[in-house]
């Protein structure tokens, strides 16, 4: 049976994938090398690929293609301006940010004539930055070339950041009734459920395995209680645990919907949440990408008529992978110190911008102040 094409991550790139590109375009791992003044051997070029393999694992796949993304963006604007991206030139890279921030023509399938927001802008700078350095170049993103263009932009620009609507109790609930009870639904309500009770990160979710270090790309991993099941995640912020206690219900508990999964699916090694057959009968070995976890809100918010007085295209627009975590934060009835430490977040002001819909003005001031 033909396996079920179900598409993993890829970062969204601004350039067709077939334009030519320069060599001096590509930074990667292979930029670490021995010194030219060093004589090769047996044990040195191993521990050259050594290297190598930690600077693959410096930084997520994702980001390692976002990065490359805005290199080869940038790099064919700079052809296209008839100049070459190498060495850094602060002049040409505020214009090139001006150029991002009100396009001054249209360059094809590139920038069009549609204006990015700051924060992508601040992020394209990220990658050139990063790009930059593993080429062996300083980046000066506080030249005044450079700085001043970006002050200007978050000056005329700057909106405030549009938040994912969160996903909230009643919802879960009809979303995952949406869902058939064929080998497919049962892993895609494990994915919801244990995303929206563990406030995870589609990434967290896709790279979960069974145990510790069944393969070499996990980023943790499962164990199963009495009581519920502990997540041991390698996270953006280092590591942590996540505790999911049993629901309720037997159809609302996602601990009970993970034992279903793993057991239906004979998963007792290596990725919890793998690919289907097509017909939905049949795990296959392949880990799914966490686009997935994206595709499976938006499309169960659909089939749920979530927000149904809303056009289609604009309910899509609202709910993202990031809805379950917004969701759990903005759900979860106790002590805001349990919720950031759930979420694995540094401070209560980064928790406070999930809660969609805590009372903000529990605390009152102006009455405190004697007004």
């Amino acid at each position: 049976m033909a396996p079920e094409r179900e598409k993993s991550t890829s970062a969204p790139s601004d350039t067709p994938d077939d334009a030519p590109v320069d060599e001096r375009d590509q930074a990667s791992s292979k930029t670490i090398s021995l010194p030219a003044h060093v004589a090769g051997s047996g044990t040195l070029d191993r521990l050259v690929d050594t290297a190598r393999g930690y600077a693959e694992a410096s930084a997520a796949e994702n980001t390692h293609k976002a990065y490359a993304a805005d290199w080869k963006h940038f790099a064919r604007w700079c052809r296209l301006k008839g100049t070459d991206p190498l060495p850094p030139s602060p002049q040409m890279i505020g214009l090139y940010v001006a150029d991002l921030a009100t396009p001054a023509g249209k360059i094809p399938s590139a920038l069009a004539d549609r204006p990015l927001s700051v924060s992508t802008i601040e992020r394209r700078l990220s990658g050139l930055s990063w790009n930059y350095a593993q080429r062996g170049f300083t980046f000066d993103r506080k030249d005044r070339h450079i700085a001043t263009v970006l002050a200007g932009i978050r000056r005329k620009h700057a909106r405030p950041p549009v938040q994912k609507e969160a996903i909230l109790p009643e919802d879960i609930l009809a979303m995952v009734a949406t869902l058939p009870f064929d080998l497919r639904g049962l892993r895609d309500r494990a994915i919801l459920l244990l995303g929206y009770a563990g406030g995870l990160r589609r990434s967290e979710i896709v790279s979960l395995d069974v145990h510790k270090d069944d393969t070499p790309d996990s980023r943790g991993w499962v164990e199963i209680f009495d009581k519920g099941a502990l997540l041991t995640l390698n996270a953006k912020t280092g590591w942590r645990e996540v505790e999911i206690g049993r629901g309720s219900g037997e159809q609302s508990c996602p601990v009970r919907a993970l034992e279903q999964w793993l057991h239906f699916a004979r998963i007792d090694f290596g990725p919890v949440f793998v690919r289907c057959s097509r017909d939905g009968k049949r795990a296959l070995e392949t880990r799914l990408g966490d686009k997935h976890v994206a595709r499976l809100v938006k499309q169960t918010v659909l089939d749920a008529g979530i927000r149904a007085e809303l056009p289609d295209k604009d309910r899509l627009a609202l709910f993202s992978g990031h809805s379950l975590r917004a969701g759990l934060a903005s759900s979860a009835e106790v002590d805001e110190r349990y919720v950031q430490k759930h979420l694995g977040h540094a401070s209560a002001e980064m928790t406070r911008r999930y809660q969609r819909r805590r009372d903000r003005f529990r605390v009152n001031l102006t009455k405190a102040a004697g007004l």
